[in-house]
């Protein structure tokens, strides 16, 4: 927000501030600010493949790798059901916004002090920091997601109209990242337990979503309570755009959006109440 001070008898200068008090959300100045945005998340795309051998095939090594260890212990050993379709299909299709939800908040969550530069030397909304590391990922998904399309045509998997909503359950992705992120990278600042316990947290979480498993082999009650992990429906609903799986429950889904948009609006919130204090602790 940008403040014409005249108080004192000094010409007029002007000073920049964040917006003030719970209900500032800075949606003005994070579109005033909307090309640094873009610098943030070219920057970070250019470091994480900065010296790497393979460059951007590490976007599909991680989850076709993953996809390959799911098939041989929970596809062929312990036979679990992937829904009448190929099991590493069925794996992959939950990988690919896995792999970019679990990378996405790994990122984020340091990105506030991994910028203690930038923060203790000039103003900027800094909700970028988190927004950026989340929207680089963008790049490895869309990757990862055409060597998916490489694999339906592998299996003879033909893809439907369903296909066409896939980037609904993107936006769900997505806002689960940023509002898991605004919560933990505004924590992490005062307490750097956050960021050492965040791969745990992670492995957690993975086990938690059924990317290994089927949601319909779980009794109801389970699959009720899994609704409450956002991921649950994300990963739902990418199986049934991209395989044309069983639809996702609409209760569930409902739950599942909830979780997400109270996380979201308390994150935000949380975030902005706290950002004054970042350049003092950080």
């Amino acid at each position: 927000m940008i403040v014409h001070d005249v108080s004192s008898t000094d010409a007029p200068h002007i000073r920049i501030k964040p917006v003030e008090g719970w209900s500032g959300f800075g949606l003005k100045d994070l579109w005033d600010y909307r090309e640094l945005l873009y610098f943030l998340t070219w920057r970070d795309v250019k470091v994480r493949y900065k010296q790497t051998a393979i460059g951007a095939a590490w976007a599909v090594v991680q989850p076709f790798m993953t996809m390959v260890v799911f098939t041989m212990i929970f596809g062929y050993l312990a036979g679990m059901s992937s829904e009448g379709q190929p099991y590493p299909l069925f794996s992959f299709a939950a990988l690919m916004p896995w792999t970019y939800f679990s990378k996405s908040l790994s990122q984020s969550v340091t990105s506030v002090v991994g910028n203690a530069h930038l923060i203790t030397k000039v103003y900027f909304p800094r909700l970028l920091l988190p927004i950026s590391a989340v929207a680089s990922g963008l790049i490895d998904f869309a990757i990862s997601f055409v060597f998916f399309l490489g694999m339906m045509a592998w299996y003879g998997t033909m893809p439907t109209w369903r296909m066409l909503l896939a980037p609904v359950f993107l936006l769900l992705t997505i806002l689960t990242a940023l509002a898991v992120s605004f919560w933990l990278s505004a924590i992490n600042v005062r307490y750097r337990d956050v960021g050492q316990a965040i791969p745990f947290l992670i492995h957690l979480w993975l086990y938690a979503s059924p990317v290994a498993y089927s949601l319909r082999e779980l009794p109801e009650k389970w699959q009720l309570l899994l609704a409450f992990n956002p991921m649950t429906g994300v990963i739902e609903g990418f199986r049934w755009a991209l395989l044309g799986n069983t639809a996702p429950d609409v209760r569930s889904m409902s739950v599942s959006a909830a979780v997400v948009l109270a996380l979201l609006f308390s994150g935000v919130v949380f975030f902005r109440r706290i950002e004054a204090t970042f350049a003092d602790v950080v």
